[in-house]
């Protein structure tokens, strides 16, 4: 199967929209249910945990299968339909490497929450939600720009036979 020309780069700044959205939500939880002192159980039914990890398996989602992620899917269903054709295609590696950097984020401050680092979760959600929230309002893509300087380092983005 060979890979996609190209995608609308409208789609990830969509999805950026909406993971910014479901970020600020996770970062206000996660400073309201900030307990320093608390069991490992109370860290893991903190809302802000909980929405933190829901974000992680849907940053997950997009770097496994990018196709069928949810925000794709509406956005290539509901929201493509209605807009004119894209000016031009962007290649869909940066923004699934963007993905890949959202989830270690994310995961490395879940992680951090379990084992009690104070503030690790919502350092994590803050630090995502910039990520996203540049992506979305100015489509300053970062995970994107670190791809890209990857990329021009060699590090990734050859094939073998390059």
């Amino acid at each position: 199967m060979t890979e996609p020309v190209g995608i609308d780069p409208r789609g990830p700044r969509f999805a950026a929209t909406i993971t910014t959205v479901l970020l600020l939500i996770a970062l206000i939880l996660s400073l309201v249910g900030a307990l320093p002192a608390a069991t490992v159980s109370q860290r893991v039914l903190d809302p802000g945990f909980l929405l933190l990890l829901i974000i992680a398996l849907l940053f997950l989602w997009g770097v496994l299968s990018p196709r069928t992620a949810p925000w794709g899917v509406l956005f290539r269903r509901v929201i493509r339909p209605r807009l004119a054709p894209p000016t031009e295609l962007e290649d869909p590696r940066p923004p699934r490497f963007a993905q890949g950097v959202g989830l270690f984020v994310v995961v490395i401050g879940l992680v951090l929450h379990l084992v009690g680092v104070p503030f690790a979760l919502p350092i994590a959600a803050g630090a995502a939600f910039i990520a996203a929230f540049l992506n979305a309002a100015f489509d300053f893509c970062l995970g994107c720009q670190i791809y890209l300087l990857l990329q021009r380092a060699g590090i990734v983005g050859r094939s073998a036979a390059a």
